[in-house]
């Protein structure tokens, strides 16, 4: 199995990243790690350990402060903990896990790797870098332990997987939109200026890209409790409301889904296939 990899590197209004992207039959995922201030944001993933590692040693920062626990997220954690034995910060919920051996779908480790156990600290509710006091924001939905930060400084957003793109198709069995919508709400009260994604790196006029998302959701949760009202089973709303069928949905055998979209929205008034 042939996977392409590559990565590129740039820097946006004092922001450096490296964005790294994984190929394999048709389907394309990539993920972004930032450093700015002194604090890196996310590790990147260990099948693009070269990339990230590399991206790594060459920057500058005091500390890590990680969104959330998936793979893609925190794969080079391990390598930082090891050559800059510096503090990382991670929800607490989730500090225990990440000190074990991963456990995920084969799938997930053929695109990011296996990620290596890590030590992490509890993340704490603000925090100070070189020049700024940041906010941690808890966005649940993508993932239990999902947080976001606000640099009040400079009024920089970075929101991790809470956004990756304003129409969302499909998503992982254990995502929670009622719960998304929350968190962009949470978001928004906040003054932010710019945002930067994990996935979709710099968003242009970010603010009105996340209400843009968060108005969307809204309206497929309207349009899900319609047809539920109508009578439509589970998978005839996932049909009508998202016919086209993605690539990553067979190749997840279903852990990523447009069905999870609906499910997630009825909170568990599944309709039984008929």
């Amino acid at each position: 199995m042939l996977l392409k990899k590559k990565s590129t590197f740039g820097e946006k209004n004092g922001v450096s990243y490296l964005n790294g992207e994984v190929k394999f039959q048709g389907v394309s995922l990539n993920v972004h790690s930032y450093v700015v201030d002194g604090v890196l944001i996310d590790t990147g993933a260990q099948s693009l350990h070269k990339h990230f590692e590399a991206f790594i040693d060459e920057a500058d920062f005091d500390q890590v402060m990680i969104t959330h626990f998936h793979e893609d997220h925190t794969g080079c954690a391990a390598y930082v903990e090891k050559t800059k034995k510096l503090p990382i910060y991670l929800n607490e919920k989730t500090i225990d896990y990440c000190a074990q051996r991963a456990d995920y779908p084969l799938y997930r480790q053929l695109f990011w790797g296996k990620r290596k156990p890590f030590h992490a600290q509890a993340m704490p509710e603000t925090f100070t870098s070189r020049k700024a006091t940041w906010d941690v924001i808890d966005t649940p939905g993508h993932a239990y332990d999902h947080k976001a930060f606000f640099n009040r400084e400079t009024g920089q957003l970075f929101t991790g997987d809470l956004f990756v793109n304003e129409r969302t198709k499909v998503v992982l069995a254990e995502e929670s939109i009622p719960t998304i919508i929350h968190s962009l709400d949470r978001v928004l009260t906040y003054d932010f200026e710019e945002v930067f994604c994990h996935h979709a790196g710099f968003v242009k006029d970010g603010r009105a890209a996340l209400e843009r998302k968060r108005d969307y959701l809204v309206s497929i949760k309207q349009e899900v409790f319609a047809l539920h009202k109508q009578g439509d089973s589970v998978e005839a709303i996932r049909d009508k409301l998202f016919p086209k069928k993605y690539p990553i949905i067979k190749f997840s055998s279903g852990e990523w889904d447009s069905l999870h979209i609906v499910t997630s929205i009825l909170k568990g008034h599944i309709i039984h296939k008929s």
